[in-house]
């Protein structure tokens, strides 16, 4: 596994000029089916999110076509244009930042929200999907490195922002999710992917209601392979199947 210089990002490049979407897909999945047999896992227990942010509809339809079952949006607006023009070809993921005042949007557009880290937004998701009929699966986000640039709850408020979300009717806590510090070396970023495997494996030990610590998503284009070795369940991955984003997006 390399940095920023190594194979992974001669990966990313290889994606955004030499090989097709369906061939870049295959190798990101032949890539977490290896590591997952490596480290004693079922490949089928890691589930591949792709990232989709600023891609337009076209090479979207592809990379389904291609087998991409789970599509991960950062931002209600540019989700919303692309699921009124897609439909459901996907289960769509919201993995950014979400604003209070757009839950009521998210919920009606997204199978999973991968980014609640305050009680308020989770009451206004529980709200919201109350209104359409609709239990919320969500994950809470979890500052894991104490980042004060980075959304998520932290590590020593993390129980008590889901005993308290457990208590809500319409939202169900699938687990938890986290953006580590980006580092050169992913073999650096490893411990706190582990620590993040830590916590959901206490929470579990809570046995909360309407509680699960079944999904773990974390990893990234740059780090996926460390973070399969240390329990991910869900890995989130764009620039190594899509090519580098375009800037100014």
């Amino acid at each position: 596994m390399g940095g920023k210089g190594g194979p992974l990002c001669l990966r990313v490049f290889v994606a955004d000029t030499c090989m097709s979407i369906a061939d870049n897909l295959k190798t990101i999945m032949d890539r977490i089916a290896a590591v997952a047999q490596r480290a004693g896992r079922e490949p089928s227990s890691i589930k591949l999110v792709v990232v989709t942010k600023t891609v337009d509809v076209e090479r979207i339809r592809e990379v389904v076509a291609a087998g991409a079952a789970i599509l991960g949006e950062n931002r209600v607006q540019e989700a919303k244009e692309k699921i009124e023009q897609l439909g459901a070809v996907a289960s769509w993921h919201l993995i950014g930042h979400l604003q209070t005042n757009k839950a009521k949007y998210a919920v009606k557009l997204f199978d999973m929200i991968h980014s609640v880290d305050n009680l308020e937004l989770a009451k206004e998701l529980d709200k919201q999907a109350a209104k359409i009929g609709k239990i919320q699966n969500v994950l809470i986000e979890v500052s894991i490195a104490g980042e004060a640039n980075k959304a998520g709850v932290s590590v020593a408020e993390v129980i008590g922002l889901v005993k308290d979300a457990a208590n809500l009717k319409n939202i169900s806590i699938k687990g938890l999710m986290t953006i580590p510090p980006f580092l050169d070396n992913p073999e650096e970023v490893r411990p706190y992917f582990r620590a993040l495997r830590e916590l959901a494996t206490r929470i579990a030990h809570e046995r909360i209601s309407n509680v699960s610590m079944q999904e773990l998503s974390m990893g990234m284009s740059g780090d996926f392979d460390v973070a399969v070795e240390e329990g991910a369940t869900m890995v989130r991955v764009g620039s190594a199947i899509f090519g580098e984003r375009q800037t100014g997006r």
